[in-house]
């Protein structure tokens, strides 16, 4: 007799799955998906109180295959910030998972990743990064590095842009990332960027096994897994586990407390790299890039820094749950409003 493992909800992780995915056959996404789907269920968040947004790509595509009881939106291209800023204003007591690509986010929408980052909106970004634009062919993106070479075509001669140098210059209040080859690290990144209040930007390495499957390319598949500087080794211990069930390998650590309780244990694997000091963070992205090099793990992280609905002041039942009595202002009040311009 088998017996199906429950989450804290009592659920199945099968009520987290989404439909059979139509990407080409060991593409990266297709793994971020399914750790979206681990981290959702292990950190027993409700599905319906989730909404999954996304732009246009492939990346924004995968939506689709996870978290099918969810709320989800599919916008044009490069807006999907602006339309979570929306949605997230209206009902922040659902969970934001955005899901974006390099060209969704480093080309036409980066000026909407600009002020999501400024506002500190309430979310998780995840930036599925490959470097191409892999539904028009493989042209290269905007976040390559200059140099790299993909399967076909010239060497890339353009300057990339950093997502993650440019998120901790912004004062993003959470950013770290990964590789879609290693589950472990996404894993536990993913679980505490769930956990974490403010806007959450991971940016994963996601190999394209179409037109970027070749050695010489710094984001393929077997570049990365030879390349990658990882910073850490990262534990996530959700509010309702005792710490002390934890093994914990032996090095120093550190243990950061999330929004919700949750627990992400930090331990050292011979680097000094300090993830509250944004300099130390942009340093060790700056270091990895001259060395050819990809830095993964949690680069930076506040907790301090207020969210866009704590700028706002937003009362503390969502909007979208307020009655129209509260909503609408009385006739005494706007007639005040009235009177102060008429002075």
């Amino acid at each position: 007799m088998t017996v199906l493992k429950l989450n804290v909800l009592e659920l199945e992780k099968s009520e987290y799955t989404g439909g059979k995915s139509s990407l080409c056959p060991g593409c990266g996404h297709d793994q971020i998906s399914n750790v979206i789907i681990q981290s959702a269920w292990e950190n027993g968040i409700p599905p319906e109180g989730i909404a999954k947004m996304s732009g246009i790509g492939c990346s924004s595509k995968t939506p689709a295959y996870f978290l099918g009881k969810s709320h989800g939106f599919n916008t044009v291209h490069g807006r999907m910030p602006s339309v979570t800023t929306g949605a997230n204003m209206v009902n922040k007591g659902l969970s934001f998972i955005a899901v974006s690509g390099d060209g969704d986010t480093a080309s036409i929408g980066i000026g909407q990743f600009v002020h999501a980052i400024r506002r500190n909106l309430d979310m998780v970004y995840i930036i599925e990064n490959n470097g191409v634009y892999g539904l028009t062919k493989g042209q290269y993106s905007a976040t390559v590095e200059k140099g790299s070479k993909k399967k076909k075509g010239a060497i890339n001669r353009q300057a990339p842009i950093d997502l993650c140098a440019m998120a901790i210059n912004l004062g993003c209040s959470f950013v770290a990332r990964s590789f879609s080859g290693s589950k472990k690290q996404l894993t536990a990144l993913v679980r505490a960027a769930m956990s974490h209040r403010g806007m959450a930007v991971i940016d994963v390495i996601s190999p394209c096994v179409t037109f970027a499957n070749n050695d010489e390319s710094y984001r393929s598949y077997n570049y990365v897994k030879d390349n990658d500087e990882v910073l850490h080794i990262l534990d996530y211990i959700p509010h309702f586990s005792p710490l002390e069930e934890v093994d914990v390998p032996e090095g120093e650590f550190a243990e950061i407390s999330l929004f919700d309780g949750s627990t992400l244990r930090i331990e050292t694997v011979g680097s000094d790299h300090d993830h509250t000091d944004a300099v130390s963070a942009l340093s060790a992205i700056h270091q990895a890039e001259k060395g050819e090099r990809h830095v993964t793990g949690l680069l930076y992280y506040d907790p301090e820094v207020p969210t866009a609905t704590d700028t706002l002041n937003l009362s503390e039942t969502p909007l979208v749950g307020l009655g129209e009595e509260s909503l609408r202002p009385s006739e005494d009040s706007l007639k005040g409003v009235n009177d102060r311009f008429r002075s």
